[in-house]
């Protein structure tokens, strides 16, 4: 090839090469939860899925240890977003932390009382006297069932025996005896129920639409990053809703610790509740109810303002993506 033929060719790669942009890098994105937990489903389901990198980011996901710590890191601005109960940051915005949540992550009050099997269980004025074993406070497994005690003209203090143990460690107390009660989370819920256990009463359907978990995020956070968020978690609700096998499949590689079969119907029982919302709206009387849980027990003085707590701007978008 001559000197001449030469010159052209690296001329014209050059102007290829000047004429395509650069692969534009995905932005990178701290969320912070407060465990890692079966209730989070949802933002696993989009990590595993792809959804996040579809929209153009580089999610890192850190796991704080309580909820207090994950929404601490979204105020200090070490991450950009949460995911925990909404009265965490209720509680702070009402302190004038400049928070607010952004996408729904679990839409029913996912939590349930289990009994041994020879319990007989008529209502919930039946617990009267009994010992019970609960999640230690403050958590909303245990706030809820003390609201409903109060419902029905029960004093948790003198009525009935509470156990409280950590989080996520009811199943042993429970199995070892201790109790003939227990209100619990998924999955420790269908663990005893494979060993024996059986369900009498669910607070998922009792209550119906609930804001049990969700996306905070601070009120001057980028709101591109924000939009990208709240769009995968939302390819994620409508994903979970059509495909139930991949779920539960996600939900065994994020806990692989778990029984297969444990898993698969700790999924289906949330799927089924109702417990994983169809999207990332949040309604108005969900976060309602999910509030007065809060103001019952005096951790919360008022409602939050609904249309300045709840940033329809990212939701109304993300629920309009075809």
């Amino acid at each position: 090839m001559s000197l001449l033929k030469r010159i052209a060719c690296a001329t014209a790669l050059a102007g290829i090469l000047l004429a395509t942009p650069a692969m534009a890098q995905n932005k990178k994105v701290v969320l912070s939860q407060a465990f890692q937990s079966m209730l989070y489903l949802p933002l696993y389901v989009a990590i595993n899925e792809g959804f996040f990198t579809q929209q153009g980011l580089d999610l890192t996901k850190e796991t704080a240890g309580s909820p207090t710590v994950a929404l601490s890191a979204v105020i200090s601005g070490s991450a950009q977003f949460s995911i925990h109960g909404p009265e965490w940051t209720a509680i702070a915005a009402s302190k004038g932390a400049p928070v607010g949540i952004i996408a729904n992550v679990v839409n029913g009050a996912a939590v349930w009382i289990a009994t041994s099997p020879d319990f007989k269980f008529t209502d919930i004025k039946g617990l009267k006297g009994q010992k019970i074993v609960t999640g230690t406070m403050p958590t909303t497994s245990t706030s809820l069932f003390i609201k409903l005690l109060k419902e029905n003209g029960l004093d948790a203090k003198t009525d009935v025996d509470m156990i409280q143990v950590a989080i996520g460690t009811e199943p042993g107390p429970f199995l070892a005896k201790q109790a003939d009660v227990a209100v619990m989370y998924e999955p420790g819920l269908d663990q005893v129920v494979a060993k024996g256990m059986k369900v009498v009463f669910g607070f998922p359907k009792t209550y119906g639409a609930y804001a049990f978990s969700a996306v905070t995020a601070r009120n001057d956070v980028d709101p591109d990053l924000a939009q990208r968020v709240t769009n995968g978690m939302e390819m994620a609700m409508r994903f979970m809703a059509k495909n139930e096998a991949r779920t539960a499949e996600i939900a065994k590689k994020e806990f692989p610790t778990l029984e297969p079969t444990v898993v698969e119907s700790a999924v289906k029982r949330m799927l089924a509740d109702g417990v994983y919302p169809p999207s990332v709206d949040i309604s108005a009387p969900s976060l309602k109810v999910s509030m007065d849980t809060q103001i019952a027990l005096g951790n919360l003085a008022a409602q939050p303002d609904y249309d300045k707590f709840v940033v329809k701007k990212y939701i109304v978008p993300a629920l309009a993506m075809k």
